[in-house]
């Protein structure tokens, strides 16, 4: 696939209405990406695919790139390995040998952690999975071969999924007491009967996902290289909404079985994608259904919906306080809330070929023509 960028675009002359073209710089890829908008301002491209792209040519001159220096770690074994407690983090990172504590370069925030050797790419970068206490956290080199880091949890208690956001690299290492606990709090998501951990023959093909590894990277328009790159692994892709005009559009991935809505925000290297919205349990909902076509949202985030490729539209909202008093049979606790689901089945049996939500309606598309479903009142 290839993409093309014209940064500054076009200058016209409304008189004559004569254009010129100021830059061109293309993309190639060999992959179809899922996402690809500019920032606002131009000064970059956000890209999410299954396979990396790369700029090739200016103004129609190729670009040629000088290989960048491997790192001598084996690709076969996990970068760093991590533990943890309800109150704190540790992480070995293994770093190539003869490395002084001279060349570690080390930064750490209360969001974002990077560690790496000068010369090198860093071996961990990115957004924490949640917050922690720079001032209480430290590292040190131990037997000359790996770097140990401490991290304090700004709150005690929750235990983290990931490291690093985004981030496969790493290995997590768990006592059995942990896998005790976490099997306990997920006892009311599963059947009447807690099942054993599957293993990969007995996932559903709903849960499956390619083998290659998706990516979400930002260029910069003047380096024209990558300058930050999230590792989606199996976060899969699900569908792009346009949230705020002036803003760049958000995308949808899913997120275990829940479905996560992310802000693009450039203006902010250090926090560049924002969550701003979760559908529960959407992610594995549109996985399910092998006949889907399409799949959106509203711009306030008000409800999803998904669609077929013939006559049905599914209608998810976000849950709603409810008026009467309900309770949870099993658990004994008050429901506050419900999620309402609903399912529109159209008049035709032409293919749907496009489908679009707004805040009060949604439109979907045949061959024929075009329905309007009123899903909001305001």
């Amino acid at each position: 696939s290839c993409l093309s960028w014209w940064p500054g675009m076009f200058q016209s002359v409304c008189q004559e209405k004569s254009y010129s073209l100021r830059k061109r710089r293309s993309l190639r890829g060999r992959t179809v990406p899922h996402y690809a908008a500019l920032e606002p301002h131009g000064t970059g491209l956000m890209l999410a695919s299954e396979k990396p792209f790369t700029f090739t040519h200016m103004d129609g001159q190729p670009i040629e790139r000088p290989e960048p220096e491997p790192m001598e770690v084996e690709k076969t074994d996990p970068i760093y390995m991590w533990q943890q407690t309800a109150e704190d983090l540790t992480v070995c990172v293994r770093l190539p040998q003869g490395v002084t504590k001279d060349a570690v370069q080390f930064s750490l925030t209360a969001d974002n952690l990077s560690v790496g050797v000068q010369g090198f790419s860093p071996l961990i970068h990115g957004q924490l999975y949640a917050a922690v206490d720079p001032e209480s956290s430290a590292w040190f080199i131990k037997d000359n071969k790996s770097l140990e880091v401490t991290l304090q949890k700004h709150i005690e208690g929750p235990l983290w999924p990931e490291l690093v956001m985004g981030d496969r690299r790493g290995e997590l290492v768990m006592s059995d007491e942990q896998t005790a606990q976490i099997h306990e709090r997920l006892k009311h998501l599963t059947s009447e009967d807690l099942k054993p951990p599957c293993n990969s023959q007995e996932l559903e093909d709903c849960d499956g996902f390619p083998d290659d590894s998706s990516s979400l990277v930002y260029f910069d328009r003047e380096m024209m290289k990558p300058t930050r790159v999230v590792n989606l692994g199996s976060h899969q892709y699900m569908f792009t909404v346009q949230s705020d005009p002036t803003q760049m559009p958000c995308l949808c991935l899913r997120h275990d079985v829940d479905a996560l809505v992310w802000q693009p925000r450039p203006e902010q290297p250090e926090h560049m994608w924002e969550h701003v919205a979760t559908f529960n349990a959407l992610g594995y909902v549109q996985a399910s259904k092998r006949d889907k076509k399409f799949a959106t949202c509203a711009p306030n985030f008000s409800y999803a919906s998904l669609c077929e490729c013939l006559r049905r539209a599914f209608i998810y909202r976000q849950p709603a306080p409810v008026e009467t008093v309900l309770f949870n049979r099993r658990q004994g606790r008050q429901v506050g809330q419900v999620a309402k689901q609903q399912v529109s089945s159209l008049d035709s049996d032409c293919p749907i070929l496009g489908f679009r939500a707004t805040n009060e309606r949604l439109y979907i598309l045949t061959s024929k023509n075009l329905h309007v479903l009123k899903v909001n009142n305001n």
